[in-house]
């Protein structure tokens, strides 16, 4: 690895799994100790906990911390965890829940579910990491790495999907609140930007709505460009990139991982 993170300190929500563990474990390989806030410890697709497979695969440190997003204590408790490694450099809103729904027969229940973690968790999730960061500017040299904030929509952020109205509308809601934030950030050096993958392959399109592995795969990877769905290492190549120097002049921008769909 090149180190493109080293003496950087992450903090990534919904990290024990999926795109998420993937980030963190990048993160990790590129130098940056991390902090995995979750509301399990371990991988929904099995395996060993995050925290401990980047203690021995990465000579980065890692913690696990219970974290549920859509309680603001529990992400200030998440950030304030990253103290221990000298402070959050880069926050990763990653924490998300997917669910088609028949927007007639939505109730109120499902709805405030669902908003609560993808959209309001990232609200507060980037609101506790801002204002360390903000705290924290005086003492940054020029030469030092501004602070990143990096939230994750989806490609139903972009272009909302009939089956997906809540879900389409969480994630849209990120995105515009990404350009918001960055603007609001700017003058502090904060650097702020969204991912919006498409189908990847991650407990959500195998175990919430099987996908991978059916005749709904097939159908709707010909629909995609690069005729495949993604990896969660190919999201967490993205989240290196937003996060290292690299980005240095990249900041409101929503970053598309999806193999071409949202073009066609």
């Amino acid at each position: 690895m090149t180190d493109l993170l080293a003496g950087r300190t992450a903090v990534v929500t919904g990290a024990a799994s999926g795109n998420g563990r993937a980030i963190a474990r990048r993160y990790a390989e590129e130098g940056a100790d991390v902090v995995v806030a979750d509301v399990r410890e371990d991988p929904r697709e099995g395996g060993e906990p995050t925290h401990e497979l980047i203690a021995s695969e990465t000579d980065a440190s890692a913690t696990y911390v219970d974290c549920d997003v859509s309680d603001p204590a529990d992400l200030e408790a998440a950030v304030e965890t990253a103290e221990a490694f000298g402070g959050v450099d880069v926050m990763v809103n990653n924490a998300g829940i997917y669910r088609p729904e028949n927007f007639l027969e939505s109730t109120e229940a499902e709805f405030d579910r669902l908003m609560d973690v993808n959209a309001k968790g990232v609200y507060f999730g980037a609101q506790a990491a801002a204002k360390r960061m903000v705290a924290r500017a005086e003492e940054r040299d020029d030469d030092d790495p501004h602070p990143v904030v990096i939230n994750m929509s989806s490609a139903a952020g972009i272009r909302g999907e009939g089956r997906l109205v809540t879900y389409s509308m969480s994630k849209g809601a990120v995105r515009l609140f990404t350009y918001a934030l960055a603007d609001a950030l700017g003058d502090a050096g904060i650097r702020v930007n969204a991912i919006h993958p498409g189908f990847v392959e991650t407990a959500m399109t195998t175990r919430d709505v099987e996908l991978v592995g059916t005749e709904s795969e097939q159908r709707m990877s010909a629909t995609i460009p690069s005729g495949r769905f993604g990896q969660p290492e190919e999201v967490a190549d993205a989240a290196v990139y937003l996060a290292s120097d690299m980005a240095s002049y990249v900041t409101g921008e929503s970053l598309v991982v999806d193999g071409g769909m949202t073009s066609t």
